[in-house]
Order: C-alpha cells, then sequence, then structure tokens
C-alpha cells in the first residue's frame, strides 16, 4: 500500500520529508537512472530505493561536513540532472546550508554575474565547474571550498558494505521563515535574478502540487525540468530520469520519452508545451497510447489550442493540466484540458489559466512600470478589464537575493486595496471586446492570505466573471500605440490559426506610447514573393479581429530565440531589435 503523506512537523526543515518517506516505504523505488539498454531495448536503470537515497543523502551530508561546510553557507550546486542534484541539494538542506542552482544555459556572462551577486561560500561542481571558477575567479571571489560532484557514494552504498554510520543523517533544525535556497528566473524579459526560498514556501509548495493534483506516495514521476524533480522525494513519488539533455531540450527525441513512460508505468510528467507537443506529435503520428499516465502538467508558456485537443487521444486515462505561476510564486491557479475544452471557442480572448488554488489570492491591477510602495496605491480593476496580475499566498517569495530595486519594483505589502464600483464599466474598447462580465469579482475570499506581500508577476491578464484567470502577455512585451495598448497572446492566438503561423510574436516598433505594431513569424518563405503573398493572408485575418486590425507589417525570422529551460518562452524584445534593421513585408501592399 502507498506511504501516508508525513505528518506535520515542528521542524519546517524541508529535507524531513525524505526522512518520512524512507521509514515509510525503505523498498519503494526513489530514483531511476538511466544507463544504457537491455538485450530486449529496454532501458536499463540504475534504481535506488528511497532508504537507500536518504543514505546516499546522509553519505552526502557527511562529505559536506568534513569539507567545511556549514549551516547558513550558501553552496554553488553545478552538478548533473538527477542522482547528484536531488542528492546535494537534500544533503545541503539537511545540513542548513544554502544551495544556489543557476541555468547554466542562460549564457556564460549572465551566469558569471549571477554567481558574484549570489556570493557563495562553497562549490559542489563537475570538473568542468571547478576549473571554471579558477578562470573567472572574479565572479568565484568568495568561493572558500570546492567540492567534487562524484557518484562513487552511490558504488559504496548499493554495496553490502556500506558503513552503517552514513546511514544515519542529521537534520538541522529549520523554521519556516529560515533562507533554504536560492533560485535564478530564466531571465527572459530581463536580468536573471536569484529568489530568495524559505522553508515554509517549499513545504506550501508541496502541499499545494500535492492536494490540487491527487499526488500520491507511490506514483511514478517522469520529469522534464530537472528543478522538478526536487519535489518528489518529499512527495514519496519515484523519479525517472529523462533520456534528455537539459542543456538543449529541444533535442528531446520523443520516442525515448516514451518508451520510457509506457516502459515505467509512468503516472506524471511535468515539461514545456513545445516538448509535450513533439511528444504529443510523436504519439499520434505512431498511433501510440499512454494509459498510464493520469496527469501531465504543462508549463513555462501558454499551452497552444492543437496540444490541448490532441491530448484527449494520447492519453486515454488521464488529463493534461497547465498550472500558472512564476519562479518567484508557484503554482497560483491551474486548468485541465476538460475545463479548457468546455469554453467557448474565441481567437482573441487570451490563454485561460485557470481558478486561484486553496490558499492563493489573486488580483488584477491598473498597469504601471513605477514601483508600487504600498497596496493602497493600486487600483484594482473589474472583472474583464486587463491589468498586471498580482498574487499573493504561501507559495509567494518576498525577496530576490541583493536586488532590493528589484524587490521594491516587484513585491508589495500587503494592506487594503482600493476597491472599484461594483458595476463599473470596462474603460478600454479591448476589455469590451474580450465580451466578459463587467461585474466586480471579489476573488480569494476565503483563501487563506498566508504570503505577507503581493507579488506582480510581470504578467497581463484579467479575471472573467466565473473567477478564471486570463494570460494575456509579459508586461515588458506589451505594444503600446496612440490608439492604445496590444498584448501578445490575444493578438497572436488571431494568426495562430494560419497553419504557417504556429509560432509568431507580437512587437513594437518605436518608442512606447507611439509604437507601431508588428507580427514577427518564424517560418522560411520561399522568395520574396511567397512572403508577400503570406503577409497578404495574415493580414486578412487582422482585419477580422477588432485588436489585430492596426497590424499589417509582418516579418520572418527562421529561428526564433527562446528560454533554454522550457524551449517555449519567445524572447519577443530581443526579436523587436533584430525587426528594426530587417525587411518588412506591408500586408496592405497589392504590388
Amino acid at each position: 500500500m502507498p506511504a501516508a503523506a508525513p505528518a506535520p512537523s515542528a521542524n519546517a526543515n524541508i529535507a524531513r520529508h525524505l526522512a518520512s518517506m524512507a521509514a515509510a516505504q525503505p523498498a519503494t523505488a526513489a530514483l531511476k537512472i538511466p544507463r544504457g539498454r537491455t538485450r530486449t531495448g529496454d532501458i536499463d536503470y540504475l534504481t535506488l530505493n528511497f532508504a537507500e537515497l536518504a543514505a546516499e543523502v546522509a553519505a552526502w551530508q557527511t562529505r559536506l561536513t568534513a569539507a567545511g561546510i556549514r549551516p547558513g553557507d550558501r553552496t554553488l550546486v553545478m552538478v548533473r540532472p538527477g542522482l547528484p542534484l536531488i542528492a546535494a541539494a537534500f544533503a545541503l538542506f539537511s545540513l542548513g546550508a544554502v544551495p544556489i542552482v543557476i541555468d547554466p544555459g542562460m549564457g556564460l556572462k549572465n551566469f558569471l554575474a549571477c554567481v558574484a551577486r549570489s556570493r557563495p561560500r562553497a562549490l559542489v561542481g563537475i570538473p568542468f565547474a571547478r576549473l571554471l571558477s579558477h578562470l573567472c575567479r572574479h565572479a568565484f571571489a568568495t568561493v572558500e571550498i570546492r567540492l567534487a560532484a562524484s557518484n562513487s557514494l552511490t558504488a559504496r552504498l548499493t554495496s553490502s558494505n556500506s558503513p552503517p554510520s552514513i546511514l544515519d543523517p542529521q537534520l538541522a533544525d529549520s523554521r519556516a521563515s529560515d533562507l533554504a535556497a536560492i533560485l535564478f528566473t530564466s531571465g527572459s524579459t530581463g536580468t536573471p535574478k536569484g529568489v530568495c526560498y524559505e522553508h515554509g514556501h517549499f513545504d506550501a509548495q508541496v502541499r499545494l502540487i500535492r492536494d490540487t493534483y491527487d499526488i500520491s506516495p507511490g506514483e511514478i514521476d517522469l520529469p522534464l525540468l530537472p528543478i522538478f524533480a526536487l519535489f518528489n522525494p518529499a512527495l514519496g513519488v519515484t523519479t525517472i530520469i529523462p533520456e534528455l539533455d537539459p542543456r538543449r531540450p529541444a533535442t528531446l527525441d520523443p520516442a525515448k520519452i516514451v518508451q520510457a513512460i509506457r516502459q515505467e508505468n509512468v503516472t506524471t510528467s511535468f515539461g514545456s508545451p513545445t516538448l509535450w507537443r513533439k511528444i504529443g506529435a510523436h504519439c499520434l503520428a505512431e498511433k501510440i497510447t499512454l494509459p498510464t499516465l493520469r496527469r501531465v502538467l504543462c508549463a513555462g508558456a501558454p499551452v497552444p489550442a492543437t496540444l490541448w485537443e490532441n491530448s484527449r487521444t494520447f492519453l486515454p486515462n488521464g488529463q493534461l493540466h497547465s498550472p500558472y505561476g512564476a519562479t518567484e510564486s508557484l503554482p497560483l491557479a491551474t486548468i485541465s484540458a476538460s475545463e479548457i475544452l468546455a469554453l467557448p471557442r474565441a481567437s482573441n480572448s487570451g490563454a485561460c489559466v485557470g481558478r486561484p488554488l486553496r490558499e492563493i489570492e489573486i488580483k488584477i491591477i491598473a498597469l504601471t512600470d513605477a514601483a508600487i510602495p504600498t497596496l493602497a496605491a493600486a487600483r484594482e480593476l473589474p472583472a474583464g478589464e486587463i491589468g498586471e496580475i498580482i498574487a499573493r499566498g504561501p507559495v509567494v517569495t518576498r525577496s530576490y537575493d541583493a536586488l532590493p530595486e528589484a524587490t521594491a519594483a516587484a513585491k508589495i505589502p500587503a494592506a487594503n486595496i482600493e476597491r472599484p464600483t461594483p458595476n463599473a464599466q470596462p474603460p478600454n474598447q479591448t476589455a469590451t471586446n474580450l465580451g466578459v462580465g463587467r461585474s466586480m469579482l471579489e476573488v480569494g475570499s476565503s483563501a487563506a492570505s498566508g504570503g505577507a506581500v503581493w507579488h506582480r508577476l510581470g504578467d497581463c491578464g484579467y479575471l472573467d466573471a466565473a473567477g478564471r484567470l486570463w494570460f494575456c502577455g509579459r508586461k515588458a512585451e506589451r505594444v503600446e500605440t496612440s490608439h492604445g495598448t496590444l498584448h501578445t497572446e490575444p493578438c497572436e492566438q488571431v494568426f495562430r490559426t494560419h497553419p504557417r503561423a504556429t509560432r509568431c510574436a507580437l512587437i513594437g516598433l518605436g518608442e512606447r506610447g507611439h509604437q507601431h505594431p508588428a507580427l514577427i513569424v518564424e517560418t522560411r518563405p520561399a522568395n520574396s514573393a511567397d512572403a508577400t503573398t503570406l503577409a497578404r493572408e495574415l493580414r486578412a485575418l487582422a482585419l477580422q479581429h477588432a485588436p489585430t486590425t492596426s497590424i499589417k507589417l509582418f516579418f520572418f525570422h527562421p529561428k526564433f530565440p527562446v528560454d533554454v529551460r522550457h524551449n517555449a518562452k519567445i524572447h519577443r524584445l530581443t526579436l523587436a531589435q533584430w525587426a528594426a534593421t530587417a525587411r518588412a513585408f506591408d500586408g496592405d501592399l497589392k504590388t
């Protein structure tokens, strides 16, 4: 029988969950790492059960302590996904040290800036990481301890001669408000920032993910984003490490992922829409279904309509879900395929990301790029009107690391908020075009206000009359023309109906407030005549919908720049710079 969820503890250290699971289900597989193929073609895995994983973490803790790492020490973790990442992170949690996790795919310049700002005292890393720390001494100036990340511990633990002393981990006594880790944002619309996670934030994430998606100990997960594997030991879930290069997720081979899911009877998986679109397309082409999957969590960018629809075919016994949130606050809301497919079809309404989760409160406030010192200075918008999304709750982090100005720009102290007139008319034409309710909606009135701050998501959106949240695009990527504001998602939805524009990006040319809107499509026209024809077809689509009638300039780009983490977030600001010197095609020109 599956083990019960661990009971509450006075010690808030997130690593306590692994110890509880190791005691409750010691023989259950905790981690399976691919290491080749058997003679019959099956994936051959190195398997550690929960007792062995707990022992591995204890062994790591012994090594860290012997190397001089102390409670509170910031420790940069530069190891491979899977066992090294999970064991190092939980050993640091257990010790009371603070792991720092930075995406290496953000580029060397950004990476080194993040290292310097986070001021690690220790480094746990592969040989290249330790070499880099010597070559780039300025960024690593605070590093006093360098520790190799080795797989030799696993070999010792899986032998019968493992010394019993390493099987007894020591758990630091941590409060919910103690700093647990520093995790970095992707930097898709700006400089990557270190997010300060407390033990209480991780606890709340485990609780909300478990309860929202009904995940039970004993289930089997295949996470396509390495950082999400860190939740599984606390959930009592088996982690199947995918055959995937996290530095180049777009190179994923869907056949290998499907084989792992079917062979290991995977019940849950997390991945970006880009990766699951590839997996889904492979399943449809090969007439394959994934009957053991109960849920697929798809996030990082809006889920395309075709993936929502196709998921019903390859997930006969499960559902596609899209959790909404950010590195600074996750999860906040969620929606499932059945809910999406039951909504009225509209091509310019934005992406519905569902209702706020229990314990989460979400509001929409008037757009501003300025800092908001108190919540009383913000103006809450009525249902149906697009503004900036803000949220509070126990998963909402309080600050960025060593970036007080960024913290001030993104956080609002909790206080009373100015409320709109209940039956106010939407003040802009865009809200009217959306066709949503206009009455004021009190959101999250019964939610626990566990967060002391509101987080500004940096996203634009609105709440509809039924309490659902709709995402309309990143605030930094909005296009402000002389006639009003355009948002990326509602506009791009119009053009994605064209078979050659399934990936496109709204941009603004010129100064904000007087920008000229344009659309960039990821495609390679055969020649100038083909590009002109495509521009005219897209212009014809634009004229059919009020929000896009002003878009008549079209660019064509062979391959969009996207984030490494999800391979889904389009770098529209980078594309706008490219378009400043690229050739545009006017969809209104007839010659």
